[in-house]
């Protein structure tokens, strides 16, 4: 009796068939499914009633795509409108801007599910009816672009994330989408690990603090001696450093011009500061209060630009990098995030303890063997001493380059000095300033205030006298 009131709406009809009992559109149906009315199958079948159900409530159900075997089915009311893609993509992306507003999502993870939807998946299957839509076709939208191994996973698993949660309503029915598989990225497959060595180290950063002032400096230095990932480096706030402990922590982050409140791998951590680092993050705090001190800082991010603003992308300081380190120093050139290699690479070569070096990059051993760390070609005890005394203080020519363009800056005149500096601001490049002074120069050229000639609607008369030849 129990089990009865349980399938209640399913029941079995004769030997052979299964028959489902439920009201659609105000009207009472009976429909029949060819299946063993066994204990597994009446089980399954109350589970597709359920489903059903729900498809009714929400106005999706298609009775002809259900039971089009029917034998009543010229009676049945017209099938609502099938989904398109477009309806369940929307509908996706409205569940998963819920999980941000709760936290349970990334912003940056939502708009990369968004960048995805837009650009791959609406313009090629966007307008078809969602549960038409099969393996083949998804497939041959992946396979039609010619994408790197991790962009193919990327796309691959916006496109399984947003079906799977499509198909929650149709429990009964395959997902095609879970057919589509990744593509296995082996060692090979990733960008190889170039660290530098001290000498080129100590060069770039000079550079820098040469070609592009302190507040640029300081940011690119503090990650060769902390291995901080730009993300998070960006992030830190003046609160998250002790000086007296000699650490910084980092439990957040800013990717996309947004902050969040976590790190990459949603794992805070402490990070030691060596000697090298502690005197930078000095420097840098010293640097913020001369700003705040003018007025130029409103914030409490530790790392700031020249004047005084807050870093507010991933991308600041690389077009810098990059002309810094071929045409100034003329290193061969490597991606910024070198340095966070760099550093790590530099840990393991004088003998630190895998464990602490992990916690301290924030990844796991395994992952620092096979990814960040890279031995020096070449390094010897020569490279393994310098590395030493590069994390134990800054050389004395970088504080005496720092310190002559400290004074420069504060000699400098708060206010011009004369009209010409007026007209055209000592912020402006030498060109620009020039130019100006061109054209302000043609301005100001004496005109006479009446010409008969120059000044009459035709052109001058050659047959008549010059006035200017006659007055004179």
């Amino acid at each position: 009796m129990g089990r009865k009131a349980e399938r209640s709406g399913v029941c079995a009809l004769g030997r052979d068939r299964i028959q489902f009992d439920f009201e659609f559109e105000g009207k009472r149906y009976r429909p029949t499914i060819k299946r063993a009315p066994t204990e597994g199958n009446l089980d399954r079948a109350l589970k597709q009633l359920q489903g059903i159900r729900e498809r009714i409530a929400r106005g999706t159900f298609a009775f002809a795509d259900e039971f089009p075997q029917y034998r009543l089915i010229k009676h049945v009311h017209v099938a609502a409108a099938p989904r398109t893609c477009d309806v369940v993509f929307d509908r996706f992306l409205k569940h998963c801007e819920s999980r941000e507003s709760k936290k349970d999502l990334a912003f940056v993870t939502v708009y990369g599910y968004r960048h995805v939807l837009e650009t791959v998946w609406r313009p090629a299957i966007g307008e078809k009816d969602f549960e038409s839509v099969r393996y083949t076709d998804l497939l041959s939208v992946a396979d039609g672009h010619l994408w790197s191994k991790k962009t193919y996973n990327n796309v691959i698993s916006v496109v399984r994330c947003a079906f799977e949660f499509g198909y929650r309503d149709l429990p009964e029915k395959r997902n095609p989408a879970e057919g589509l598989k990744t593509l296995r990225i082996t060692r090979k497959d990733r960008a190889p690990i170039d660290p530098f060595k001290v000498t080129e180290a100590e060069a770039l950063i000079a550079g820098i603090h040469r070609d592009w002032g302190e507040a640029q400096g300081n940011y690119d230095e503090f990650r060769f001696f902390t291995g901080m990932r730009p993300s998070e480096e960006i992030a830190l706030l003046v609160s998250d450093c002790d000086l007296v402990g000699g650490t910084v922590k980092v439990n957040k982050a800013r990717v996309q011009s947004r902050d969040k409140d976590r790190t990459k791998t949603n794992v805070d951590r402490s990070v030691e500061l060596c000697p090298r680092a502690l005197e930078i993050l000095m420097r840098q705090l010293a640097l913020r209060d001369r700003l705040k001190t003018e007025g130029l800082i409103h914030h409490e991010k530790l790392f700031v630009k020249e004047d005084g603003g807050e870093i507010s992308n991933l991308q600041f300081g690389y077009e810098r990098w990059k002309k810094t380190l071929t045409h100034s120093v003329k290193i061969r050139y490597r991606e910024p995030y070198n340095a966070r290699h760099t550093c790590v690479t530099w840990n393991l070569m004088i003998g630190k303890n895998l464990l602490w070096a992990s916690k301290q990059h924030g990844h796991s051993v395994q992952v620092m063997l096979t990814v960040y760390a890279a031995w020096i070609e070449g390094g010897g005890e020569s490279e393994v001493s310098a590395i030493k005394a590069a994390m134990g203080a800054t050389p004395a020519a970088l504080l005496e380059q720092i310190e002559k363009a400290r004074q420069k800056q504060s000699t400098s005149p708060a206010s011009p000095s004369s009209p010409q500096e007026l007209a055209v601001g000592w912020q402006y490049g030498r060109r620009t300033c020039a130019n100006r002074l061109k054209k302000r120069r043609k301005w100001s050229r004496s005109v006479r205030a009446f010409d008969p000639y120059t000044l009459s609607r035709g052109a001058p008369s050659t047959t008549r006298p010059s006035l200017r030849g006659a007055q004179s």
